[in-house]
């Protein structure tokens, strides 16, 4: 069966994904720069709220690279270790070497600090030219899922590198689709063999509050229950 994975940023959009249909989700903040580290207390209230098994938190430590030092290579190390005291089932993460290859080092220290909860790989590796060939350093560093678009913009456009991450993997791994993914494309995306489909199924808020100066804009993203059915609903339809 494939998995229905939708990244939210609060405690209200977690229990909108949950009850109209995902199976579990990636808890982040500021998903407009590609997502962070989302604060503790963010952290504790939904996993109070849905299940802190059904939650991975993403532990980023800033936007830009992946590229990072030896005191942010810590932080992660110290997130991820008070995420996973909170009770999250995964923890998020993706670091490269300046060569462009998994950092494998600092993965050791944080499936190490992870742990009994899961190590996912994020999008770093669609950064990577041919993603198949840092496949086995995933596993050997106890990486238990990559979330990866196949190297394109859009999931769809990367379906046959998906498939073909599928069959490398040879289920030591999962495999799960994200990255510009639509309700649309997801009977391809399942006819690749992924174990999962992440969106994000955002949209703006209606909110018309004014921010004050210096607020920026008064809009906000919030999960739309729409989209998680939708998708959910097309999950269903593939999986017949």
């Amino acid at each position: 069966m494939t998995l229905l994975e939708i990244a939210v940023q609060d405690v209200a959009g977690a229990r909108t994904a949950i009850g109209a249909g995902a199976d579990r989700l990636e808890l982040c903040q500021a998903l407009g720069v590609g997502g962070l580290t989302p604060s503790i207390g963010t952290i504790e209230q939904v996993a109070d709220a849905v299940g802190g098994e059904r939650i991975a938190v993403l532990v980023r430590p800033r936007p830009g690279g992946f590229v990072y030092d030896a005191d942010e290579v810590e932080l992660v190390s110290r997130d991820i270790v008070a995420a996973a005291a909170r009770g999250a089932g995964g923890v998020v993460v993706g670091a490269l070497t300046e060569a462009g290859l998994v950092d494998t080092e600092a993965l050791r220290r944080w499936r190490e600090a992870a742990g009994d909860a899961d190590l996912v790989f994020h999008r770093a590796i669609d950064t990577l030219e041919q993603p198949e060939t840092v496949l086995e350093s995933l596993v050997e560093a106890g990486v238990t899922r990559i979330l990866t678009s196949g190297g394109a913009v859009r999931s769809l456009d990367g379906a046959e590198t998906l498939a073909r991450l599928v069959e490398a993997a040879e289920g030591r791994l999962d495999i799960m689709a994200g990255g510009g993914v639509t309700v649309e494309a997801i009977p391809t995306l399942v006819a690749a063999g992924v174990a999962a489909i992440h969106l994000s199924a955002k949209r703006p808020s209606t909110s018309a509050a004014p921010s004050g100066p210096g607020g920026g804009a008064p809009e906000y993203d919030v999960t739309d229950a729409g989209i998680v059915a939708a998708a959910a609903a097309a999950l269903a339809g593939a999986a017949r």
